[in-house]
Formats: structure tokens, sequence, C-alpha cells
């Protein structure tokens, strides 16, 4: 057992090695600028000492006194296997993994898991010669694990002595292996981080340690202050209560308070929320992207168009809970998915219903996705119209009923309306996602149809065609209409917070909004407090967004995988698990000169990214007769 250890010890070290190196020469312009292999092999080296010797460390250790047990030896040979096959499925993942979110497999590997349907639906789609090579790279390397961990022999028996003084030795190896540091804290992710590229930062860990450190990490995502340190309540609530302009307010809620309109109206209008997925500003003309976006540059100019407008997130469920709550982002899971936030959690919806709306949700997938019908049925939604509500759809792909369904859906709702009640529709949309499936016949492609260019492209064809006909409709001078993307695609680059792939377009429009270019700094978490103001409703909520028609903006927030982003005008703060602040100045599109840390910055940036889990665990995200109930 003692040399079938050795055998996988040393195979599993020449596999991360190879796909390691295989990795970096992929992205070798964005190694050598970050200072080269040395760092990427040498951290790699002590991450896969740790993984190596957490899988075979039980086997090692009791190799001198089972070893020469033959049933022992098949129970340690196929255990090894079994590991050997995690490393190299989580390793041949890995490149596509990095295609799509520039980072190794880690929390949202596990996640997507729970919708195989959806997600093996898009890969069989999309990415079939992927699947295929996969499979053949699992064969040949099981293959080559099966003949090398089963053609070991039956040792004989150890003297006792010799026995024992291995196993000691072996045990502290192993100790030290896993440990990896004399230090005070155990090795982790950081230790082995080096520079501002998160990719790189990631390409010493290996896959499946980077996913099991994230299942592991789980346990302590609800909790910003574990991650980057602590401070008191009160400082957090001042701080960010200061920032927003508001007064405390009661002990159980401290941000809520009274908006008042710039225009009360008699009848508060219509609300329409329409989220575009994966709509980045790099694919807009209107923002400088690649000018994919016809329909909305020619809508923007008839809009309050938003030039600077940010993100909160990365995925459709931190944009969903910044446009419909207005609740900012955190290390935590997003709102949507949160069992504390399931009920009694403030959206728009909450408050609306106090004024006599209802609200209701359009989705052209199927709602249970991402916990989406749990959280906005718990939350003040009256009606929900996903997938299996659709009559005769156009195009149903992977991830559900076309833009352009969705749109028809949209219109027949607002057509219908009665006119005495009025509605919040959540709309969001769902094409513009892998494996990049449309209705043919809408749009002429550029090339492969079946790329985010002509998606993007499609998305904008059915967003046109709504907006062409509802301003021809009675309900046109009724609503006000936001229309802003929940994330970007792709999101990555050679930065600690990448905030061009947190630019995304936003706009307000509609019969009553006057048409203006708006050059502000804004988060998505600002457009809820706007939108308020603009249907012309006072009301009571816990929101931190600035009302920007009486409001200066100036600040954005968002969150990247574990660091967090904190940009007020030109300057971002970025905070990193165990790691000291850091501040850059920014100039679009992607130029970050590094400055002297600004306490007085930090400190607002720390509160901001701890108050959203300070409200969320101590349940002050809510409404006054909400937190009676809980």
């Amino acid at each position: 057992m003692l040399e079938l250890s050795l055998i996988f010890i040393a195979a599993c070290l020449c596999l991360l090695l190879a796909s390691r190196i295989l990795l970096a020469i992929w992205h070798w312009p964005r190694v050598r600028q970050a200072g080269g292999l040395w760092p990427i092999v040498r951290g790699g080296a002590r991450i896969d000492a740790n993984q190596i010797a957490m899988l075979v460390g039980i086997p090692l250790v009791l190799s001198p006194w089972l070893g020469h047990l033959p049933v022992a030896l098949y129970i340690a040979s196929g255990w090894l296997w079994f590991c050997w096959m995690l490393l190299v499925l989580l390793e041949a993942s890995t490149p596509q993994f990095i295609l799509e979110y520039d980072t190794r497999p880690n929390k949202l590997y596990v996640e997507y898991l729970k919708h195989p349907r959806e997600v093996f639906g898009m890969l069989w789609k999309g990415y079939k010669a992927v699947i295929f090579g996969a499979v053949a790279l699992l064969a040949g390397f099981g293959w080559l694990g099966w003949q090398l961990f089963t053609s070991v022999e039956p040792g004989t028996p150890w003297v006792w002595w010799q026995a024992a003084l291995f196993s000691l030795c072996s045990a502290a190896v192993v100790f030290l292996a896993i440990r990896g540091t004399l230090g005070h804290r155990p090795i982790n992710p950081s230790t082995v981080a080096y520079c501002g590229d998160s990719l790189m930062n990631a390409l010493p860990l290996n896959s499946l340690y980077s996913v099991l450190y994230a299942i592991y990490s789980m346990k302590n995502e609800r909790s910003a202050a574990d991650v980057y340190g602590d401070m008191a309540p009160e400082q957090i609530n001042a701080t960010v209560l200061r920032c927003a302009g508001l007064q405390p307010g009661p002990a159980g809620i401290p941000s809520l308070h009274f908006q008042n309109p710039t225009a009360p109206r008699a009848r508060p209008l219509n609300l329409v929320l329409i989220v575009e997925e994966s709509l980045g500003a790099q694919f807009t003309g209107h923002l400088g992207g690649a000018g994919l976006t016809p329909c909305l540059d020619a809508l923007a100019e008839r809009s309050w168009c938003f030039s600077r407008a940010y993100a909160t997130g990365t995925r459709s469920v931190r944009g969903l809970e910044a446009v419909t709550a207005g609740f900012p982002p955190t290390i935590a899971d997003a709102a949507l998915r949160l069992p504390g936030a399931q009920t009694n959690f403030f959206t728009l919806a909450q408050l609306l219903k106090q004024h006599g709306y209802r609200s209701r949700f359009i989705y052209g997938g199927e709602a249970h996705f991402d916990n989406m019908k749990s959280f906005f049925l718990g939350n003040g939604f009256d009606e929900l119209h996903d997938l299996p509500s659709f009559k005769n759809p156009a195009f149903v792909g992977t991830w559900g009923a076309s833009d352009e369904d969705m749109f028809n859906k949209l219109h027949q709702l607002l057509s219908d309306d009665a006119a005495d009640q009025p509605t919040l529709t959540l709309a969001f949309s769902v094409t513009n996602h892998t494996p990049w499936e449309y209705p043919g016949g809408r749009i002429e492609p550029d090339g492969d149809p079946a790329t985010v260019e002509n998606t993007v492209r499609y998305a904008d064809w059915a967003l046109g065609q709504f907006f062409s006909r509802a301003r021809t409709q009675a309900y046109w001078d009724n609503t006000v209409f936001l229309v802003v993307a929940d994330h970007d695609a792709r999101v990555g680059g050679a930065a600690l917070v990448p905030l061009r792939h947190f630019h995304i377009p936003a706009l307000i429009t509609g019969g009553t909004v006057t048409a203006r270019h708006d050059t502000r700094l804004i988060s998505q978490i600002d457009l809820p407090p706007t939108l308020l103001s603009l249907i012309g409703l006072r009301g009571e909520h816990p929101m931190i967004g600035h009302d920007l028609t009486t409001s200066c903006g100036e600040r954005a927030m968002m969150q990247y995988g574990d660091n967090y982003g904190y940009l007020k005008r030109d300057q971002l703060v970025v905070l990193e698990p165990g790691r000291p602040a850091t501040q850059y100045c920014y100039s679009a599109p992607a130029t970050y000169t590094p400055v002297g840390l600004d306490t007085e910055l930090a400190t607002e940036a720390h509160a901001h990214a701890l108050w959203p889990d300070w409200v969320y665990r101590n349940q002050s995200y809510t409404l006054s007769h909400l937190k009676r109930q809980n």
C-alpha cells in the first residue's frame, strides 16, 4: 500500500503541474505581466501538497499495518482511483469555466449542478465538442489510473516498531502538508495570491481544491465580517446612513425612512422593470461598445439615459436583488437564495402593495431557477408568469421562451390592466445566454449564428419591437419603464475588480419621462428609489440607494467573487479576504493607478461591505409592519 500511495502522489503531482502549466501558457501574456510562471508553480506546489495529503493521508499512514492485506489494498486502490478521477474531472472542466467566469471552478460549479436539466441542456446544445473531448479525456485518464493503481501487489508485513515509526513520521508530514505553513493560520487561497489579476491568483490552486474550499467557505459566506474584518454595528449604520443622506431610523430598521417624490401624483403611475440578461456596455453603441444594439441606442436618445451605471455583481440574482429590492451586494449569496430572505424581506412589490398595486413577475424560463419563484412570491409579488404559462411561444430554447415571447406577454398584460389599479411588472429576459439560441428570421446573423454577438442583436431586436408597439398604446402615458442589464457577459480581466465589465446600460423611459443624458456615476441600487419618485409615490422603505431626481449619486459598489469594490467618483477601494484594502485611481475603460489608501474612504467601503450582511442577519431590511411579524 505504500507503493500505491507513492504512485498516486507522483501521478497527481504530474497531472496538476501539467494542467497548471498548460493554463499558464494559454494565458501567457497575463502570466508574464503578473510576474511569470514561477509564482504559479511555487504556490501550486503548496496547494497540491495540501490537496494530495488530504486524499492519500490515511492510506499512507496505515500502509505499514494493512498493506499486506489484499482487501485493504483493493479498498485503497478504489479510493485513490476515485480521487484521481475527481482531480481529472475538475481539471478537464477548468478551461471552459475560465472562458465563462475568468477563474477556476468555484461554488458556482456546485450551484449549477442543482439545476441539471437546464445546465446539461445548455452544455449539450452549445458545447458538444467540449463534452465529447472531456469524455475522451476522462476515459483515457481513467484507464491510466486503473493501470497505475490496480497493478500493485500486497507487500510483506512490517516489524511493529518500523511500522510505528513510519506511521508517526508520515502522519507528521501529512499534517504539515495539509496545514501548509508553520504560521498562525493554515494555508488558504490568499496564501498563494500574489498579484492584482484574479485569474492569476487562481492558477496556483487546483480546481478540486478550489471547489472544496468554496464549499467549506459557505459556512462563512453570510458573515462579511469574517472575511473583511469586523466593525461596530453603530459605526456601520452611521457610515452607511451618512453616505445615503439619511437620518437614523427606528432601532430595528435603521435605514427605514420616508421618501417624498419630486412630482406627487393623485394616481401613481404603473412601473415596469425590464431586466436584460447579460447585456453589458461592451455591446452597446451609445456606451462606446461594439454597436450591436441599434434599437437600444435609439431608445436611449429618447429616454433618461445613464451613461455610467454599474452592476452590483456578475450573476442574475445579484442584479435582480439590486433592481427589485435596492439591496447592495455582499460576499454572502444574493438575497434571492438566502433562506432568511424568503419572507418579510423588502422589495418594491411590498411597498407598492400598500398603495394598491398589483405586482407580477414575467420570465421566459422556469421561475424555480435560482429560487426566484420562492423569493418573489414570498415578498410581495402577486402573480408569476413563467414558461408553463406561455401559450404557443414562437421559440423555446434551453433556458426558456424567447425574448419576443416574454415581451408579447408583457404587452398583453399591460394592455389588459384595469384603469383603476396601478401595477408593478418585473420582466426578465432569457435569450442572451449560452448556448445562444434564438428564433430564425428576425436578424441577419454575422458569421456563426450561435454567438453572443448575434444573440445580443436578437435581444436588441426584440426590445425594439416591444417599444415600437408600446409607444402607440394607451398604457404608454401611464407607465414608467426601466431598461437595465442584470450584469455583463463573461466578466473577467487582469484586475481585482474589472470595472469595465460592471458597466451596464440603464435608462428610464415612458410618456412622462423627459429625455436627458446623465453622466453621473450610479449603482443599480440607485434605480429603485429614483423610480419611486418618478411614479409619484410617497412611501417608507429601507433602501440606501440615491433618488437621482434629487441626489448626486457618484458612487457604486460591486462584488466580484471574494473581492469587494467600492467606487467613488474615480477612486476605487478593493477589499480582499485576509489582505489589507487597496486603492486605485480608475480611468475607464481599464486603467488602474495604485494610490495611497484614504482611510476615510476605506472605512466607507468597509461599512458598505458589512451593512447588507448585518441587516440580513438582524432581519432589518424590511418594513415596519413586517418587522413586527418576525
